[in-house]
């Protein structure tokens, strides 16, 4: 009988933990409906929701300087490429 290789028993242990997980889910971090931060109110979710407004308005930001930089680079080294060569 041919042993199962080293792909197969990585996909068998992650299908395992995934289930485990879905399983365990339900029950995990709540007693009655409150969580680790207390019960959720109208306040909380707000300020959840403007992180999440300004995590991705940061990320856009970001993102955007990066490829600013590199564009910038990649045209300097055109230019100096066309100019020696």
């Amino acid at each position: 009988m041919k042993a199962a290789s080293r792909r197969t028993r990585l996909a068998a242990a992650l299908c395992t933990a995934l289930t485990m997980v879905l399983v365990a889910a339900p029950a995990a971090l709540a007693e009655n409906g409150v969580g680790l931060t207390g019960p959720t109110t109208d306040k909380s979710v707000t300020f959840v929701c403007f992180g999440v407004i300004a995590f991705f308005a940061a990320l856009v930001i970001v993102l955007s300087l990066i490829q600013g930089r590199l564009e910038k680079r990649k045209e300097q080294r055109r230019y100096d490429l066309q100019r020696y060569g």
